[in-house]
């Protein structure tokens, strides 16, 4: 038994660092894509064109795995819409708590000065193209390669999946911490990592919301649409609290 448990865990922990390395690769991949182009033209203060051809080049090649995958292994990923009546409730809700709390941190970094701060100029073409990067290409994105692609590998691999708590399982808790390490400055040669503490608290803690939602609807469409709406929550929200102080 302990045996078992052991090459259980070996496993996982292996199954995990190979999923790291491929979303490292697809990340690298879609860098390597976006470099290509000169955006000088149509967005002059590199505000969003690049995250746009970028994030557009992950969804690409991480669908191109799902679709690979579900042919060859018979893999289901959940592109449907799943559970509707679920997935809209998740979305409602999920909007309704997060545009509280984005209320709240905002008011709390003007008293304490601590708005964000940009490398461009508050514009309304940059507005227009950052708000539109993080509605229509972030969700889609990052749900595809950070949420349905190990939350439906690892219990593939592992024979099952296993709730650790609350509704949630180890594959979710897997898939929110690969999420927060996308989040972080870090390598291993040599070995540095940068990362704020809220922003990796926020992202895991995102990563575990939309997961648990991915499973619950049996769809990965719900999780794209909270993604996004939590990116423009939170960009808009700073953006009028800079233009409004």
């Amino acid at each position: 038994m302990e045996r078992k448990r052991f090459d259980s865990i070996l496993s996982c922990v292996a199954l995990t660092l190979l999923l790291l390395v491929i979303q490292r690769a697809v990340g690298g991949a879609a860098r390597g894509f976006a470099n290509l182009f000169s955006y000088e033209q149509f967005d002059p203060d590199h505000a969003y064109l690049w995250n746009i051809v970028h994030h557009t080049s992950m969804a690409v090649l991480a669908l191109a795995a799902i679709l690979f995958l579900q042919k060859v292994d018979n893999l289901e990923f959940n592109l449907g819409l799943g559970d509707r009546k679920a997935g809209v409730s998740y979305v409602v809700r999920y909007t309704g708590a997060l545009a509280g709390i984005t209320l709240v941190v905002h008011v709390l970094m003007l008293t304490s000065n601590s708005l964000p701060t940009y490398a461009f100029p508050l514009n309304r073409r940059n507005i227009i193209g950052t708000l539109f990067f993080q509605l229509f290409c972030t969700g889609p994105a990052e749900e595809l390669l950070y949420r349905a692609l190990p939350i439906t590998i690892i219990p593939a691999v592992l024979g099952r999946s296993v709730n650790v708590g609350w509704g949630i399982s180890l594959e979710t808790i897997i898939a929110a911490l690969l999420f927060s390490l996308a989040h972080a400055k870090w390598s291993l040669f040599p070995l540095t990592f940068e990362a704020g503490f809220f922003q990796l608290l926020y992202a895991f803690s995102q990563g575990i919301i939309e997961g648990k939602a991915y499973q619950d609807t049996r769809s990965i469409v719900y999780p794209m649409v909270m993604h996004s709406i939590s990116n423009v929550l939170m960009v808009q929200t700073g953006y009028l609290f800079i233009l409004l102080s």
